[in-house]
């Protein structure tokens, strides 16, 4: 059929209109409600779509606005339009302490409201995104890598709205100091400790007040242990929770007296922390009757606190139930421990300091505890005070915060009145660190024996150093006396082995027998005028190792009567034997002889522990021995056997 003009008109316009239509849909896809959510490539390459992509966020938050029987639960809604926390509940906000007293019974409540996250999610995306696109403007159509995902094998580009909204849910920190608990009321029932706090915690709004009359199907209790508790929960939605306080008896404590804590939310990481399960960090490395001396572990290098002392320390008599209940909290510890260091050092009884080490330049900090009581055993607990981290300058962020982080105590001894003396910076053994035999009638301080025993040191290193100078250290290969030891490692040899001979390390003569102690000076009389047990003196007095000191300086100037030896280590007279020229004359005695070897040298024990003494030695705990004590030990292994062969 032909068509008319009029109709072909038609027909053709209508034809037109189709194919504009599909080129406008394939040109310019229609844009709905929520578009700036999943285009990513239109908010970061487009000021005009990121515009019309947020005023349509804001017609639809509108529209929700008017629905009635409509309740969002979107994060970017404040809790002020849908709905407030019940009453009698404190809202949290992020890293804000609080702190509140709490009678035996009670319980205290509190809220953290996940649409706090969002907001301030959403600041920070709109902060990045306006960052982001100034910097594209100024670069021109360059692509960022920066827009890439990790782990995107395609390499499509992702906004960091859509990369925010694709990660789990946050998550929040839940962490508690108990401050002050009910005490006891007579010191002599000390055989239980006072009743912990108990932390509850629901993410149901069926249970908004979480708490011991509410059913354990709804929430979570976490007792605090030693005053502390640590508890982290997804932040999809609201999180309410509690602190409660057990009821106390009033036969064993008072009543009366509340119990104070501090509680903190965060979404960074607990604010408060405790570690009771590894090793712990503070190592005990000697004391005398009055005085200890400890030291850390490593300080990562490079680390903010690398001029600073990031650490602080509390020791506290173990028969003192003060503690009782407390030994996980920061602020308990800073408010009942006996002894206490301040985060600016200004303790009057604890001095602290940092010291290089030998290995790797190694720093560590070191605490010396003065006013002790003599025969008496401690425990010494390592914190980090708040607002102290080991984060690295590179690796430093705003999320290093913290109120404060408790270690696993460390529990050391005191030894009995008088007997050893406690020594420290020497001038050439700087790295002996102990007590050492002394008489408090000749040396009544540890300033004066340590001047005595420097003044010995340096004369015998000076007489070695005159004596080494005769050696060609400085001849060709040829010439040398060794061609794998050098006049620098029988030096650092001699200095070992000489700081650890001439400088005893001391315990006292009441101390249990163990194969590395050697008892010394058993027919003088104790500086008080008493003397040993006369089966001592039956059975070892005619041996002259029992009967003098190593040093003959220390029996004829110091004086200081029975003392047992903790004996040097074996491998430091190898190794000064391996180091030196055989024209020194230096010998070793032969492994297992009876009445040389076993009461001039101990061995090391791999397994960690004290059985002999070393520059740097200490009370290590056996897992946490250092690594140089197995090499050594494998050593002096090898030495033995060579003595041994050689002698066949």
């Amino acid at each position: 059929m032909q068509l008319s003009p009029l109709q072909s008109r038609l027909a053709a316009s209508f034809i037109a209109s189709c194919l504009l239509l599909i080129i406008y849909l394939l040109l310019f896809p229609p844009q709905f409600a929520f578009a700036a959510e999943f285009d990513p490539i239109a908010i970061h390459h487009d000021s005009r779509f990121r515009a019309l992509a947020a005023q349509d966020l804001e017609m639809s938050e509108a529209t929700d606005l008017r629905a009635p029987v409509y309740e969002p639960e979107f994060g970017l809604f404040d809790r002020s339009i849908i709905g407030r926390a019940p009453d009698n509940v404190i809202t949290l906000t992020n890293n804000k302490l609080e702190r509140s007293n709490l009678a035996p019974g009670a319980t205290m409540a509190y809220v953290y409201s996940a649409s706090s996250v969002a907001r301030r999610a959403a600041q920070d995306e709109d902060e990045h995104t306006g960052s982001l696109a100034s910097l594209n403007e100024s670069r021109g159509p360059t692509v960022d890598a920066d827009l890439y995902e990790d782990g995107d094998e395609d390499g499509s580009i992702l906004g960091p709205e859509l990369t925010r909204r694709q990660q789990p849910s946050r998550t929040l920190w839940i962490s508690a100091n108990t401050c002050e608990q009910p005490t006891y009321i007579s010191p002599n029932r000390t055989n239980v400790d006072p009743p912990q706090l108990t932390l509850y915690v629901s993410t149901s709004t069926d249970n908004t007040s979480p708490g011991p009359s509410q059913t354990t199907g709804s929430q979570r209790a976490i007792p605090f242990k030693q005053g502390a508790v640590m508890f982290n929960v997804s932040l999809s939605q609201d999180v309410y929770f509690s602190v409660s306080a057990p009821e106390v008896s009033a036969e064993l404590f008072d009543a009366s007296k509340q119990y104070n804590f501090e509680i903190v939310a965060s979404t960074d990481r607990y604010y408060f922390s405790y570690d009771d399960q590894s090793v712990s960090e503070l190592v005990w490395v000697d004391s005398d009757w009055s005085a200890a001396l400890f030291k850390t572990d490593d300080l990562p290098i490079g680390s903010d606190q690398a001029d600073e002392m990031p650490y602080v320390m509390f020791a506290h008599d173990r028969a003192n139930p003060a503690l009782n209940g407390l030994r996980n909290s920061y602020c308990g510890l800073s408010l009942h421990a006996q002894i206490r260091g301040l985060a600016d050092g200004t303790s009057g009884v604890i001095t602290m300091g940092l010291k290089k080490g030998r290995e790797d330049n190694a720093t560590q900090q070191e605490f010396y505890i003065s006013s002790l009581d003599a025969s008496s055993t401690y425990i010494g607990i390592l914190a980090r005070p708040p607002g102290k981290g080991l984060q690295t300058r590179q690796n430093s962020s705003a999320s290093d915060i913290g109120g404060g982080r408790v270690f696993r105590p460390t529990e050391f001894e005191t030894k009995p009145f008088g007997a050893c003396t406690f020594v420290f910076n020497l001038t050439v053994c700087d790295e002996t660190e102990y007590a050492v035999p002394g008489n408090l009638n000749n040396f009544p301080n540890g300033t004066a024996l340590a001047a005595f025993y420097d003044d010995y040191t340096r004369t015998m290193w000076d007489n070695f150093d005159k004596v080494l100078q005769q050696v060609p250290c400085e001849a060709p290969v040829t010439s040398k006396y060794s061609l794998a030891r050098g006049c620098d490692d029988c030096k650092a040899a001699y200095k070992n082995w000489l700081c650890s001979v001439a400088v005893p390390r001391c315990e006292d003569f009441s101390s249990p027998d163990r194969p590395a102690l050697q008892m010394r000076n058993i027919g003088q009389p104790f500086p008080n005028g008493t003397v040993v047990d006369p089966s001592v003196t039956e059975a070892f007095g005619h041996l002259r190792a029992f009967n003098t000191s190593r040093n003959p300086q220390i029996d004829e100037v110091v004086q200081p009567g029975p003392y047992k030896e903790l004996l040097p280590c074996e491998d430091l007279c190898y190794e000064l034997v391996r180091s030196c020229p055989a024209s020194l004359g230096f010998a070793c005695p032969r492994p297992f002889s009876e009445f040389g070897f076993n009461t001039s040298y101990g061995r090391r024990n791999i397994t960690g522990g004290l059985t002999c003494n070393y520059p740097g030695s200490a009370h290590f705990p056996p897992s946490a021995a250092p690594t140089t004590a197995a090499a050594s030990a494998l050593a002096a292994l090898v030495s033995v056997l060579v003595l041994l062969l050689g002698a066949m």
